[in-house]
């Protein structure tokens, strides 16, 4: 499975331009803040000083995890299938929040414990009935795992837009990011593992002795498509090869919280340029977040206190992408708009 190869927004002449196009809006220099970076990171995503947003869209990938077993959820594996059904009856706040931003929400069941047979709304992509329980063994198969990031590009191909959000949906998936968070950064696992679903702190101790145990079982696992398959979930396996395809692509990719931005670690451990693209939607108030972005030099739009997933995060920062295109291209100069530049 060929990885994509992804080149650096990195364009001095075309960012010079883009900082004369912001500057000369009626307003104080830098007056808009994080707009005017968002703006100008846009628009080298797209290699222009015409931006434009298009066709936004969120896809929410599902998957269950072995690795449950050990007791690592306040909520049983049921809930996975249970909220993908809530999804599908648009009744989750994701569906409010796509709804609300007119952005068009995909639902994929990439590895679900569950046979919702055919369904309309529900993309099919399963691989398996949710991975295997890592303390004992590897999540899933290299082969498993390789087939999972190709499904997640094929999915982008099939886009018409140019920006593309992340969610998930999967009991026991904060257990698996923080395992790859512990082994793509290095962190002590004890500041990666958090209250997940709602874990008290007897639970979290028990999910960073799971997770220590089980990085000391697969020790060898250390190249990013190991780990992934060791650790990961389908999902996050889905949501790495959709990120890949959507930046290769030159796509906007809107980060959401803690199990999305596990799969952008391996990602960027695999295309380091991928991060050109990225755009952080929030800061979750999941334990460990903070330190991943912080890890990835990464500045979140929104700090709002959410731990849901599903892409709210991305739903709700879409607004703030849209702000940072119209007033680059909507707002008027000192020269069209007759007013006095700041005094030398």
């Amino acid at each position: 499975m060929p990885i994509p190869t992804i080149t650096s927004t990195a364009n001095d002449a075309l960012a010079a331009q883009l900082d004369r196009a912001i500057n000369n809006k009626t307003k104080p220099l830098g007056s808009l803040g994080a707009l005017e970076s968002l703006a100008k990171q846009i628009g080298l995503i797209q290699q222009t000083r015409a931006l434009t947003l298009t066709e936004p869209a969120i896809l929410v990938f599902a998957g269950d995890h072995g690795v449950v077993a050990e007791g690592v959820s306040a909520y049983p594996q049921d809930v996975t299938w249970q909220m993908v059904e809530n999804f599908l009856a648009k009744g989750a706040a994701i569906n409010v929040f796509a709804r609300q931003n007119g952005c068009e929400l995909q639902i994929i069941d990439a590895g679900v414990n569950h046979d919702f047979g055919p369904r309309h709304g529900l993309i099919d992509r399963k691989l398996a009935h949710g991975t295997h329980n890592f303390a004992h063994q590897p999540a899933m198969s290299a082969a498993i795992c390789a087939a999972a990031i190709a499904a997640g590009m094929d999915l982008v191909d099939k886009l018409e837009g140019n920006v593309i959000g992340f969610g998930e949906m999967g009991i026991g998936n904060t257990t698996a990011a923080a395992a790859l968070m512990h082994k793509l950064t290095g962190i002590p696992v004890a500041l990666c593992v958090g209250a997940g679903t709602g874990l008290d702190g007897e639970g979290i101790l028990r999910k960073q002795r799971v997770i220590e145990a089980a990085v000391a079982r697969h020790a060898s696992a250390n190249e990013a498509l190991d780990v992934l398959a060791t650790f990961g979930g389908l999902e996050i396996a889905m949501m790495t090869g959709a990120m890949l395809k959507a930046a290769q692509r030159r796509m906007v990719l809107l980060i959401d919280g803690f199990i999305v931005t596990s799969a952008l670690l391996v990602a960027a451990r695999l295309q380091p340029a991928i991060l050109d693209y990225c755009v952080y939607s929030h800061c979750s108030d999941e334990n460990g977040h903070r330190r991943m972005l912080d890890h990835l030099r990464a500045q979140p739009l929104l700090q709002l206190g959410l731990r849901l997933g599903e892409g709210t995060g991305c739903a709700l920062a879409l607004p703030l992408l849209h702000a940072a295109v119209n007033f680059v291209n909507q707002m008027a100069t000192f020269e069209s708009a007759q007013v006095s530049e700041k005094s030398d």
